[in-house]
């Protein structure tokens, strides 16, 4: 499986199957802890599992046994099971607290159980399951994924669900993790923000509270995030900002924690679902035994604008092999300019993009190129707009996503692009503008070359690195 064509070279990967939505993500007595939505027998979407991982960087990975399989009344759906959910230590314990899905006559029906373990390997479920069911008004199929957490002896629950055809995150709390009485609606859509909110999370930064989630029935948008204020005496989330924590279309179900070191770490799904516009197909991995990896972790930082800032962790740092000649300075005009940076497969490459000098209206990467087929950026300075084209990227994906730029009054706009077997990761502006996108592209597709239209660019501060793989 590790020698197939389209495994990825240092993200994170289940050891075959399918994998989607992170669950459980923790850092738990010294140890980086990835639960992950699972299929261990096919390279699709079935009866869910979760998968196990540990780390101690982030990067390098030993993969458990299974947490949690579908086994019990509860969570036994031959098309559902243990669906997504969360962790949180307890008395030195390990608590996971899922969705299960079960089939007893009315289709899918969704409640929140829990599973606790004394050596953060082996769980045994909670024989008072379920602890938390659908309240009335709530269809039974619309009540997925909890997010958990601590505060002042109390344990609180925000859980995604729906009423009268509109997106709420419920809240809930609780002194032992076993018994749940509901609290408010936390948040809510009027029908703005669709029907439903996926892996909801909510968060503190700062003095302000984080409100992420992949919303269904509003087009491309596949993660969001509100930044507010949250009132513990009530119960209720006010929003003031909210923005996009990726803009490409292959990051859904993001899931934060707080590490060891105080960092609030991100990751998401590289891949999305059949019902979303921009959907092919989940590319050629299946024909491999597998399908679906993660992003690279990435920490979450507030703006004093209150946005947020979304990089990739220090730790990717420490996979460079060599480094690329290239000149620190690139004065690109209409004819193209080449680059060589690792193998052109795996790498990172870095610049700015200096604003003062530049006079061209737009800038366009080619990346993975080969021949006729590229992935396409584009930076459109004249319009402050930024656009990834796959359609010609390879013989799999289609669709292009689209970002503003924020370049009024900077005098610099930086890029990293991090690539691997599968994906291409662009982090703009300091992370206020990210895209992800699969590339399911062979070898050979390891040209980068780049040029302006309108006028000359220059870029500055250019690095690149080869990736090695973990």
């Amino acid at each position: 499986m590790a020698k197939t064509a389209m495994r990825q070279r240092y993200h994170f990967m289940g050891p075959c199957g399918w994998i989607n939505d992170p669950n459980g993500l923790i850092y738990y007595k010294g140890k980086y802890h990835f639960f992950y939505q699972f299929n261990p027998y096919s390279g699709f979407w079935s009866q869910m599992h979760w998968g196990h991982a540990v780390s101690d960087d982030l990067l390098h990975w030993e993969h458990l046994p299974v947490a949690l399989a579908p086994s019990e009344i509860y969570d036994d759906h031959p098309q559902g099971g243990c669906f997504s959910g969360s962790a949180i230590e307890k008395d030195g314990d390990l608590y996971l607290v899922y969705t299960g899905t079960a089939n007893n006559g009315n289709g899918f029906e969704q409640t929140q159980n829990v599973a606790v373990s004394v050596d953060g390997v082996h769980f045994s479920k909670c024989e008072g399951n379920p602890v938390i069911e659908p309240p009335e008004g709530v269809p039974h199929d619309f009540f997925r994924d909890p997010k958990v957490w601590e505060h002042e002896g109390l344990y609180y629950l925000v859980c995604g669900a729906q009423r009268d055809g509109r997106a709420q995150a419920l809240l809930y709390r609780s002194k032992d993790l076993l018994h749940w009485e509901f609290f408010n609606v936390l948040f809510e859509s009027r029908g703005e923000w669709g029907f439903m909110w996926e892996c909801p999370d909510f968060f503190p930064l700062g003095d302000k509270w984080v409100f992420l989630c992949s919303p269904m029935g509003i087009g491309e948008r596949t993660t969001v995030y509100f930044v507010g204020d949250f009132d513990y005496g009530t119960g209720s989330f006010t929003y003031t900002v909210t923005g996009e924590a990726d803009w490409g279309f292959d990051f859904y179900a993001p899931q934060t924690f707080q590490d060891g070191n105080g960092r609030r770490i991100m990751v998401g799904w590289a891949n999305g679902w059949d019902w979303m516009p921009f959907w092919k197909d989940w590319g050629p991995t299946w024909r491999e035994g597998w399908c679906g990896s993660f992003a690279v972790p990435r920490e979450v930082r507030m703006n004093d604008n209150l946005t947020l800032s979304i990089m990739p962790v220090d730790e990717i740092s420490t996979l460079r092999s060599e480094m690329a000649v290239l000149p620190p300075t690139i004065r690109l005009g209409e004819e193209s300019t080449t680059l060589r940076v690792g193998d052109g497969v795996a790498y990172e490459l870095g610049f700015s993009i200096d604003l003062m000098q530049t006079d061209a209206t737009s800038i366009h990467l080619n990346l993975r190129q080969h021949d006729d087929r590229a992935l396409v950026v584009d930076f459109d300075l004249a319009h402050a707009r930024m656009s990834v084209n796959r359609d010609k990227a390879d013989e799999w994906s289609k669709g292009t996503s689209r970002s503003p730029l924020s370049v009024q009054g900077k005098e610099k706009l930086d890029v990293i692009l991090l690539s691997d077997q599968s994906s291409m990761e662009i982090f703009v502006d300091g992370g206020r503008v990210v895209h992800s996108m699969n590339v399911f592209a062979d070898n050979e597709h390891n040209g980068i070359s780049m040029y302006a239209k309108n006028g000359d660019a220059v870029l500055v501060d250019v690095k690149g690195y080869g990736l090695d793989a973990v």
